[in-house]
């Protein structure tokens, strides 16, 4: 079965058929919300909202382990991630959808595996690619038949968050190789694996990063939520096209 993680903007799927909604308890503590089960073009999937059906949990405080510990749970085998992101490449400007291939990760602080030692199982897994190449396959072969023009690959820089980057900040991630920016990728991707669940991501540009392109001496908040909504739409078309493929069991 497939999972959706939705982020921000993507809090509900409007064209999925609800059927019902299951609180999962963990051994890590309490996920995200409720899942939430239903059909999308006639397949079952599983739907989860990162920071919450009311967009409560900043980034740094998602129960990314519980999350992901909760969708193993109830059968899931392969979670595509939703994410909205800062476009660091000239190229990818706002409304741009990007299926990323690479992560580098900023992030500290965060329960970031499930084989911290305390079991005294520890583990180390092989991360060379951190999302699987089946399913990035899939959302760009779903994008094609939905008609929407996605990017192929990008290296996704995950920083901490809740606040944006300064522009300085930008500059080094560019240097780094990074061509998005966002808050969520890390440490969901390596749980995932971890977990042996398949992973992949479509990430949605909404706004130039920090010093880039409008964002140059500041970034307006408000163009972000706009650019959410319209973009938002697009991606349903896609994850529409995915299961209608038969992609989501």
């Amino acid at each position: 079965m497939l999972a959706i993680i939705g982020g921000s903007g993507l809090t509900q799927l409007a064209n999925l058929d609800v059927t019902r909604r299951e609180v999962v308890r963990t051994p890590y503590g309490e996920p995200s919300g409720p899942l939430t089960f239903g059909r999308l073009a006639g397949r079952d999937l599983v739907f989860i909202a990162r920071h919450g059906y009311g967009h409560t949990i900043a980034p740094h405080r998602v129960n990314y382990r519980a999350n992901i510990s909760a969708l193993r749970g109830v059968g899931v085998a392969r979670i595509v991630s939703v994410a909205s992101v800062g476009g660091i490449r000239a190229d990818l400007g706002p409304g741009t959808l990007v299926v990323p291939d690479q992560i580098i990760d900023y992030t500290w602080g965060r329960h970031s595996t499930f084989f911290d030692g305390h079991d005294g199982q520890v583990k180390h897994i092989d991360f060379t690619d951190p999302y699987d190449a089946a399913l990035r396959r899939a959302l760009l072969d779903a994008a094609a038949r939905a008609g929407e023009q996605v990017v192929d690959g990008a290296v996704y820089a995950a920083t901490q968050g809740p606040r944006l980057e300064t522009a300085a900040e930008i500059n080094r991630l560019e240097g780094d190789g990074a061509h998005v920016v966002g808050m969520t990728g890390m440490p969901e991707a390596v749980l995932a694996r971890e977990a042996g669940l398949a992973y992949a991501a479509i990430n949605v540009v909404v706004n130039h990063a920090a010093g880039r392109g409008d964002s140059l001496h500041g970034i307006e908040m408000s163009a972000i939520e706009d650019m959410l909504q319209e973009a938002m739409t697009r991606v349903r078309r896609l994850l529409e096209a995915l299961c209608a493929n038969g992609e989501c069991a």
